[in-house]
């Protein structure tokens, strides 16, 4: 599970790491926000070189991990609480003392977080409304976030096991209601590595949780097993809000799709719009 946590207004992009059950956090960004270095890596380079134990143990304290970049997801060095706190102490900032503090909050609150998943859900909702996203579309994002692992766990108990599997199923819902594949929609609204519900319309997300709800209801109640049984009703469910979608656009003679996005204003130059059938 990848995130953004977000220290004194400044993102820095974290990993949860399944097999120690710790948070891990970019180096890179957190020695950008606690130094202000417009070249973190630069920066990283001089104070491994200055401080002994980093050129001879910098592989014991960071681990490379697969984050969500601009470019895709890429490997990144990243290291755990304890390994922050011993690269803040080659780190002269007046920062310190609160990342410190910060860290031992992060790391409490994945604990509750677990213990209690609707304090995730909150969370989740606050960080939107800090992006500047309005409630009502909070409200039907939360939703579609709760139907998609609804139907996930449908998918999980009928042999989908690999991410390949649960990229092609999703590919085919969307083909199917919209026309378009995820990929192929991102670039309709000017996406790179951005998640593509998170710049969806109101319209956008109602008609995606629609195909996500009907596929869901119908491997429940037909119980499909497998790869190609679950490929065939991943389509059928699909379908059924593609038919939808375009009824509703031929009453209104607007398409839903729309290349509208929550980008910044200067990443929104040169957006193209695609049609679909």
């Amino acid at each position: 599970m990848s995130n953004i946590k977000l220290f004194e207004s400044n993102q820095i992009r974290t990993v949860w790491n399944e097999s120690d059950q710790k948070w891990y956090f970019v180096v890179a960004d957190v020695v950008q926000v606690l130094t202000e270095t417009p070249n973190p890596s630069d920066y990283i380079k001089k104070m491994r070189k200055r401080d002994e134990q980093f050129s001879q143990g910098w592989g014991q304290i960071v681990t490379p991990l697969l984050v969500e970049t601009a470019g895709g997801k890429q490997k990144l060095n990243c290291a755990n609480a304890q390994g922050l706190l011993r690269i803040i102490q080659s780190i002269p900032s007046p920062k310190a003392e609160p990342f410190k503090l910060w860290l031992a909050k992060v790391g409490s609150e994945r604990l509750e977080e677990i213990e209690n998943p609707e304090i995730a859900t909150q969370r989740t909702r606050d960080l939107y409304k800090l992006k500047g996203y309005p409630d009502d579309w909070i409200e039907k994002r939360m939703r579609s976030i709760a139907i998609r692992e609804e139907l996930t766990d449908e998918w999980k108990n009928r042999g989908i096991k690999e991410k390949i599997e649960y990229s092609i199923l999703t590919a085919e819902i969307s083909k199917a209601t919209f026309g378009l594949t995820p990929s192929e929609y991102k670039k309709v609204k000017g996406l790179k590595s951005q998640n593509l519900r998170d710049h969806m319309t109101d319209l956008e997300l109602i008609f995606s949780m629609l195909g996500e709800a009907s596929t869901k209801e119908i491997v429940i109640n037909t119980n499909p097993q497998g790869f190609i049984e679950n490929k065939r009703v991943a389509k059928v469910g699909g379908k059924i809000a593609g038919d939808a979608r375009k009824q509703l656009e031929i009453k209104s003679g607007k398409k839903i799709v729309t290349e509208e996005n929550f980008l910044p204003e200067s990443k929104k130059k040169g957006i193209g719009q695609k049609k679909t059938e």
